[in-house]
């Protein structure tokens, strides 16, 4: 049996000549590119898991609606039937969960007090625009009407409001959109009593209808 062939130098102008080795190269060069380039498989990001915590504050907010809802409340604005009332209190809203009812009416419809309780703050903002927040008669909880068009006359922080009393009017204030005049109406069961704003959210639409 002959001794194996064995590829000098001088052999190698040959193949360079012929393509072989070159194609070989090119070949080698593909498949590190695709290697490289190739698509990935994209694993979707796992979904926050609720807490312990985020389950009771979940119960406690079902709890409040149902006391309030025992109150039957006010409509906050005149002239609807509350069954015209949607549950958007869950809908996303520009990188935030709404946890409020936005309720659509013609513009300078007036919006009432749901029930008696004293005026903790009238504030304008670029968010909210013309705002009322409302203490209950309790002070437990915080009524709060957004995207007023104005104030009713001789409304000031600190009186005291009856069920029904006209607090301002229906409008786009803040960042409401110009063509969709609306009441922004949110409830929450205050947890600070030095703070008029936030709290335990309290979804309007199982308090309302």
């Amino acid at each position: 049996m002959g001794s194996p062939r064995r590829l000098n130098l001088e052999t190698v102008p040959g193949l360079l000549g012929t393509g072989a080795l070159a194609g070989l190269l090119l070949s080698s060069v593909a498949v590190v590119a695709w290697l490289v380039t190739r698509p990935r498989a994209v694993t979707a990001p796992a979904p926050p898991t609720a807490t312990a915590a985020d389950a009771a504050t979940a119960e406690a907010s079902l709890a409040f609606a149902q006391e309030l809802r025992g109150r039957r409340l006010e409509f906050p604005v005149e002239g609807l039937p509350r069954e015209k009332l949607a549950d958007t209190f869950s809908e996303a809203r520009s990188g935030h969960v709404h946890q409020a009812a936005d309720i659509m009416a013609p513009r300078h419809t007036p919006v009432r007090a749901v029930e008696g309780g004293t005026v903790a703050r009238l504030l304008s903002n670029p968010s909210g625009g013309i705002t009322v927040y409302q203490r209950d008669p309790s002070e437990r909880y915080i009524y709060y009407y957004a995207h007023l068009e104005r104030y009713a006359d001789g409304l000031r922080e600190g009186s005291k409001v009856d069920r029904g009393q006209v607090l301002g009017y229906v409008g786009t204030s803040g960042n409401a959109p110009r063509g969709a005049p609306h009441l922004h109406f949110a409830i929450f069961r205050v947890v600070d009593q030095k703070q008029w704003w936030g709290g335990i959210p309290v979804n309007p639409y199982l308090v309302l209808r």
